[in-house]
């Protein structure tokens, strides 16, 4: 199974990739073209030309690991991440930003709202009291 942690790097190659490749590929792809080191344990996303086939690349202990997810319809929601030009090969991700690419979330017009009135210890029992009263 392969999991990804908060702690751990992501990364997704700007430049659509050919999937016929597979781990010795990508990991020549990672240091050639991103400049990253494919066995440092940082997680490497990979996006077809038609943005519907993705593959991740990641290093574990003993050996790589290749995911890959191909989309009857549709496509992932990468548009804005891909084919820019810019000096950087590669963007970093979340692995927030990571699911919702896989769940075909569309985050691009999206806002984040600040959570006011954390519930801490102190909003609880001020809330308790309110609802006693």
């Amino acid at each position: 199974m392969l999991s990804l942690s908060h702690c751990q790097r992501i990364f997704l190659a700007r430049a659509p990739t050919d999937m016929r490749k597979g781990a010795n590929g990508l990991s020549a792809m990672v240091r050639e073209r991103l400049g990253k080191d494919p066995l440092g344990g940082d997680a490497f996303v990979f996006v077809s030309r038609r943005r519907n086939y993705v593959k991740i690349l990641v290093w574990d202990v003993s050996g790589f690991w290749v995911a890959s997810k191909r989309l009857e319809r549709g496509t992932y929601a990468v548009r804005d991440r891909l084919g820019r030009r810019s000096s950087c090969a590669a963007q970093q991700l979340s692995v927030a930003e990571l699911m919702n690419i896989l769940e075909g979330i569309d985050v691009h017009h999206a806002v984040y709202h600040r959570h006011e009135g954390s519930m801490g210890s102190g909003s609880v029992d001020a809330e308790r009291r309110r609802v006693a009263n």
